[in-house]
């Protein structure tokens, strides 16, 4: 059993009853919608945002109703904007498995990701919480901002290590930190508490993506369902590859920076680059990245009580710098 499913089977009974919540929210008087509803939701995924906002809620307070709406807000609104970078990115299969827009077309995946977002929003004011409900809607502009910061480094060749760390701490770390943010909310945590979750959350998410991206360099990428290169071919340059380009000591960065700026990369640019990052350290840089702030969020999760929830966290973090997928 792996480290997550065991913090599944954990909170199994909390999972149990925030899937019940999402299926009975989308469902409605429409055959097609039903249709393409029931068949995205066959498969669960790994659902760590909607355990943020248990393990959050649970550090405080047992799992109470609000929580459960919240979660459900949260991960109705991240399958929404999965949804939508489908249509965007024309993924016509993820997680070996067809998309929306793969089995049916575009049309019906921007009105289902649409769906989506309407009952996320409907989920955070069924709460009455004006916290929950800010963090839902700012959740959506900061995941908008961080793809369009992507789109804009990617256009303009803007590769600096801040640029990169400020679109992944909007477009997955924030969501991340709205996880956690929405959990203590829910169960009136004190305000002193959820400053320190929502750090340590924000560090997790950081983690998250770079691991993420290490997988686009040929690292179990067969087992995660993602084609190798994929990020380097809509223009991505991402931790492993930035580190060994930004190196001013390596002979070889001024060039291979040049060939990454191409308008137009083939397959041998993007393996040549990529055979760049991994010989020259970008792999081995990105997880030590990831072990500092894995570091600095332990120190930070240790300044609050003792409990099982706090345990659970960390096994999350270190699960997410582990997992083979």
């Amino acid at each position: 059993m792996t480290t997550l499913q065991s913090i599944r089977q954990t909170l199994a009974p909390e999972l149990d009853r925030l899937n019940e919540c999402i299926a009975s929210s989308l469902s409605s008087n429409n055959e097609l919608m039903n249709q393409v509803v029931d068949n995205y939701l066959k498969v669960k995924g790994k659902q760590i945002r909607p355990i943020l906002v248990m393990l959050s809620a649970m550090m405080y307070a047992p799992v109470n109703d609000n929580v459960i709406s919240g979660a459900a807000a949260v991960e109705l609104l991240h399958n929404a904007s999965l949804i939508h970078d489908d249509v965007i990115d024309d993924t016509v299969t993820r997680r070996n498995r067809p998309t929306i827009n793969g089995i049916w077309d575009n049309h019906i995946a921007v009105l289902v990701g649409d769906y989506f977002v309407s009952t996320a929003l409907q989920h955070a004011i069924n709460t009455s919480d004006q916290s929950i409900i800010r963090s839902i809607c700012s959740l959506g502009k900061l995941l908008s901002l961080g793809e369009i910061d992507q789109i804009y480094n990617a256009r303009y060749n803007n590769l600096s290590e801040d640029a990169y760390l400020q679109v992944i701490d909007r477009k997955t770390a924030s969501l991340f930190v709205a996880c956690v943010e929405i959990g203590c909310h829910a169960v009136d945590a004190p305000e002193e508490m959820i400053e320190v979750i929502a750090k340590f959350a924000r560090l997790l998410g950081l983690c998250f993506q770079i691991k993420d991206d290490i997988f686009d360099y040929g690292v179990n990428g067969e087992q995660i369902g993602k084609p190798v290169g994929n990020d380097l071919r809509e223009g991505k340059v991402t931790l492993p590859l930035l580190h060994v380009l930004l190196d001013a000591g390596n002979p070889e960065s001024e060039k291979m920076t040049a060939l990454s700026r191409k308008d137009l990369l083939t397959t041998e640019d993007i393996e040549e680059l990529y055979d760049f990052a991994r010989s020259n350290g970008g792999i081995d840089y990105a997880y030590d990245y990831m072990a500092q702030l894995r570091d600095e969020a332990f120190l930070l999760i240790d300044t609050l009580p003792e409990s099982n929830s706090r345990r659970l966290f960390k096994d999350l973090f270190n699960f997410v710098i582990e997992r083979e997928s």
